[in-house]
């Protein structure tokens, strides 16, 4: 059966500004949690930004962004998903006034954009909390924080309001449950951080999201504003109904994010988790009132399907895998221990919209991997990433498979469209794009910019709406 993508489907790629942007300090810009995680997500934290840091750099998009912008139109994108440094517009977060220098960076960013037809698709936090926000007022867990954070959604939105349709108020909100610092902002190491504060800190984020979606819509009614939630369907490991229902309630940990965005209040399940965990969620007057403005779209990360078990025996939890979960024995995996599944994103997609019937985009799915620049028969230098070019056509033929479903999908945007720093290990060795960057861990490198064998696949793809990928 051959697939008709929509004749509208958004084709295009997505990084995050801490990843590519570098000039840390530049124009204003204050520091994020992001200069002070050398080694990422999971890493150490230091005390301030140190020079083997590489997204102090990243791979210097500051300066570079129109060259860059230049060869996503090559490839035909429809759409480019980035986000503002919330440090760049407010440098330490609790500002009454915004950075100037900042705002117009963005400005110009957006103008490239549509000098070439690209729509914008913007995430307005993307792991990269003001770092005063975070070592002042431990983050999210302080309430203070909605505030701030409307300040910022307004000013962005008012500034923008012409040039940016599509909004994404946080990036994987629900990873928050297993890196608090990175997500949240929380100071509080992990070990130390109460239920009782992870999840405060998270109704507090829910709550900012819901009046950033209300106010988004007062000043541009025909923005379309979503959430993003980290996918990972969860398999029961055999048909045994203890694992079918371990499966279940892990999944719900991951689902609350989506239910309350999309439905406006917190489902009966979260609130027995609560009860049975001694947790009680404070609600200010009004929160309930601001919930319910949902959400417009749902947006996803897919990288991997997970599995669990009610059989302590057998919880070995894949190396990779971001949320916890068990391995898949049926799956193979990538360098990084991360499982490869591309029917697992026809899978998500059909519960996604089953569950909430609202559109669905499919903002991040790549392969992270180890490329090798060589020099080909017509001496361009290039990588022979056919790896990555059949990772993503699996992935892209089953999201076909599911709009034969009849699921209302937006678009596509792939992660790491041009090597950016990893967010998970902040390496630039694990490599995504489409285009390889001549920048190294060891902080060697040219920055040049060279097309990979997969963007001229992928131009090939947006050229053809689809039609060109390979069906087995």
């Amino acid at each position: 059966m051959s697939t008709q993508f929509p004749k509208d489907f958004l084709w295009g790629g997505a990084v995050a500004a801490n990843q590519l942007e570098g000039a840390y300090q530049e124009d204003g810009k204050g520091w994020s949690i992001q200069d002070v995680t050398p080694r990422g997500g999971w890493g150490a934290i230091t005390d301030v930004p140190t020079e083997d840091n590489m997204k102090l750099i990243g791979i210097d998009f500051y300066h570079h962004y129109k060259e860059d912008i230049k060869l996503f139109a090559e490839m035909g994108f429809k759409v480019f998903r980035t986000s503002i440094a919330w440090s760049r517009i407010f440098p330490k977060g609790d500002e009454l006034e915004p950075n100037e220098k900042g705002l117009q960076f963005y400005d110009d960013l957006f103008d490239e954009l549509h000098k070439y037809g690209i729509e914008p698709l913007v995430t307005l936090s993307h792991y990269e909390t003001p770092l005063h926000l975070s070592r002042e007022y431990d983050g999210w867990v302080n309430r203070k924080l909605v505030d701030f954070y409307e300040r910022y959604a307004t000013t962005v939105f008012k500034r923008y309001k012409n040039k940016v349709k599509y909004w994404l108020t946080f990036n994987e909100i629900n990873s928050i449950l297993e890196a608090p610092f990175m997500s949240g902002g929380i100071s509080t190491p992990k070990d130390q951080l109460t239920k009782q504060d992870l999840y405060q800190a998270i109704h507090h984020e829910l709550v900012a999201s819901a009046r950033a979606v209300k106010i988004g819509h007062q000043i541009n009614p025909d923005f379309k504003i979503g959430c993003m939630v980290l996918s990972m369907p969860t398999y029961p490991l055999t048909p045994n109904p203890d694992d079918v229902i371990a499966a279940m309630e892990f999944d719900h940990r991951n689902m609350a994010f989506a239910d309350i965005h999309a439905r406006g209040q917190y489902p009966g399940y979260m609130k027995r988790f609560f009860r049975e965990n001694g947790i009680s969620i404070h609600f200010e007057p009004g929160d309930a009132e601001d919930l319910k403005h949902t959400v417009d779209f749902i947006s996803f990360s897919y990288y991997m399907s997970t599995c669990e078990t009610a059989d302590e025996a057998k919880k070995v939890q894949g190396e990779g895998n971001i949320l916890g979960g068990v391995s898949n024995p049926h799956l193979e995996a990538s360098e990084w221990g991360w499982q490869i599944d591309p029917q697992g994103l026809r899978y998500v997609l059909n519960t996604f919209y089953d569950r909430f019937q609202k559109p669905l985009f499919i903002v991040e799915n790549g392969l992270g991997a180890v490329d090798e620049l060589i020099t080909n028969e017509k001496g361009e230098k290039t990588v022979e990433d056919d790896y990555r070019i059949n990772y993503l056509n699996d992935h892209l033929v089953q999201v076909g498979e599911a709009i034969d479903d009849g699921v209302e999908v937006m678009g596509y945007t792939s992660w790491g469209c041009i090597d950016v720093v990893s967010a998970s290990t902040a390496q630039l060795k694990k490599r995504y794009g489409y285009i390889y960057v001549d920048r190294h861990d060891d902080g060697s490198g040219t920055l040049e910019r060279y097309r990979k064998k997969s963007f001229h696949w992928y131009k090939d793809v947006i050229s053809t709406n689809g039609a060109s990928l390979r069906r087995k």
